[in-house]
């Protein structure tokens, strides 16, 4: 069932929350073979509907077919294909040993459902954004809510209208709208929240959820670096960091490369192979090229051309620059030692400008980099093992990519996620299951070897024996059993 804008108030929103909690109390979403059916169910979707969700994306982003395909739809039938590939290994039970104290026994984690989610989507990947953290959810055996983003308003009707006709209505849902929509939405009591988008949002998220005790997972974002070493394959580091920052969305990407930081003398050299390579990509006239995304409203292009038109940062600019505002294209640009100071570097970019910084010495940049908010995902380019490890070691970011960016988060054996104030919480793969789940511990006992010990009236040596036990030390158990002090032990030791 698709809620409409004009009738969902916090009352409509109060009254579909309780119908889910109906479905998700009837246990229809916990069985595997409805989990099964909703994530076949999405697939088909995606399989059948694939040219309507191009242009959707191409009407909401002008997104080139390439990236379309690639970063949306492929994403979310390799997602759904993973977790109707190892469902039922993560629905088993894990077992796991216990202990002296309850022998004998056996123990086990369960991963049960949460109950009933919320999911508010974001702009830029509204189909993969939207649609990664569903297939989590509903392989978890949750009853689903999603608001996809008013921003994206082709893709947030598509997924409306095909999740009516694709998903069981009893148990996943899609709520159309913007502020007001969302404000009811956050009003009712959830079982956990995900939200994508910006920290001011974030935080209102947060806010409303804590008043329900309700558990979030916040994907936010912030200044993500790369940092350049002089030892490296100057070409392919070039190609891999363009197709990071302009070959995803135009930078509007929460992974995308923010700032590069290098040394002085590379700096001359690396800013010629950003030239060459972007003119070979894009050709000499950029905002021709059917290759670069539009950026996605008038608010935003004028956001960033604000940042490029600061007075201390305007005269930076070493290459692109060009701007159509009647398209939103925003040709790729390369600025060469902005102020720390100016908007550009104290603000997420999201769009098509990278700065380059310049240091002495590349371990120079560490300390600054960790003075910084944490990132959402960081970046080093070089082949020295050494670098290599300090900065995995010392650099503090969601996520990191090694001589190349982003792919980090195409793998789903790896969490994708925040720290600090890049967010809390992760998902992909295992860890959107595990995300959308509760740990149940469950200890199995019999009714044999039952200990005396733990019973009234206690005594010294019943205290000393559990002591023992709980601690796990053979040697205490017999020293209990025979009656011995630990001074006695410690005798024996030294003995």
């Amino acid at each position: 069932m698709v809620q409409s804008k004009q009738e969902f108030d916090v009352e409509a929103a109060a009254s579909m929350v309780s119908e889910l909690r109906g479905t998700f109390s009837d246990g229809k979403t916990r069985s595997y073979e409805w989990r099964v059916s909703q994530l076949k169910a999405i697939k088909r979707m995606m399989d059948e509907h694939e040219n309507e969700i191009f242009e959707a994306l191409r009407s909401d982003l002008n997104k080139p077919k390439f990236e379309s395909v690639l970063y949306e739809i492929v994403v979310i039938k390799t997602s759904c294909s993973h977790a109707l590939k190892e469902l039922k290994r993560w629905m088993k039970p894990e077992k796991v040993g216990t202990s002296l104290l309850s022998f004998p026994s056996s123990g086990e984690i369960v991963s049960e459902p949460l109950g009933v989610v919320l999911i508010i989507s974001a702009w830029n990947y509204p189909i993969a954004l939207s649609l990664d953290p569903v297939v989590g959810a509903i392989a978890a055996g949750n009853a689903v809510v999603l608001k996809p983003s008013e921003i994206a308003p082709a893709t947030s009707a598509l997924l409306a209208k095909y999740f009516k006709e694709y998903m069981d209505p009893s148990a996943v849902r899609v709520v159309e709208g913007g502020i007001p929509e969302t404000t009811a939405l956050l009003e009712q009591k959830w079982d956990k929240i995900l939200y994508t988008g910006n920290g001011r949002v974030g935080r209102i998220v947060m806010a409303a959820a804590a008043k329900h005790l309700t558990p979030v997972v916040l994907e936010l974002g912030g200044k993500c670096p790369v940092v350049v070493d002089s030892d490296i394959n100057l070409e392919v580091a070039v190609k891999r960091i363009i197709v990071g920052k302009w070959g995803m969305n135009s930078g509007q990407t929460c992974i995308a490369p923010d700032f590069i930081v290098t040394t002085k003398d590379f700096a001359p050299k690396l800013v010629g192979a950003f030239k060459h390579q972007l003119e070979k990509f894009f050709g000499m006239n950029p905002l021709d090229s059917k290759d670069v995304s539009c950026v996605v409203n008038s608010h935003h292009f004028d956001r960033l051309a604000k940042l490029l038109d600061e007075d201390k940062v305007a005269g930076k600019i070493i290459h692109g620059g060009q701007r159509d505002r009647d398209q939103l294209k925003i040709a790729p640009t390369i600025l060469l030692d902005v102020p720390e100071d100016s908007v550009i570097m104290n603000e997420e970019i999201f769009g098509p400008l990278l700065p380059i910084l310049t240091v002495d010495r590349i371990e120079e940049s560490f300390d600054w980099l960790n003075s910084r908010p944490k990132p959402l995902a960081a970046y080093l380019f070089t082949d020295n093992r050494k670098l290599k490890e300090k900065f995995v070691r010392t650099i503090s970011a969601g996520g990191m990519t090694i001589n190349d960016t982003a792919l980090h988060v195409a793998a789903l054996t790896l969490p994708f996620g925040g720290v600090g104030e890049s967010g809390m919480g992760a998902y992909h793969g295992k860890f959107s299951f595990d995300t959308f789940s509760h740990k149940k511990s469950v200890l199995y006992r019999s009714f044999v070897a039952d200990a005396a010990m733990r019973y009234p009236p206690y005594n010294e040596r019943k205290l000393r024996l559990l002591k023992a036990l709980m601690g796990g030390s053979l040697m205490g158990i017999i020293a209990a059993l025979l009656g011995w002090s630990e001074f006695t032990i410690g005798k024996h030791k030294t003995a």
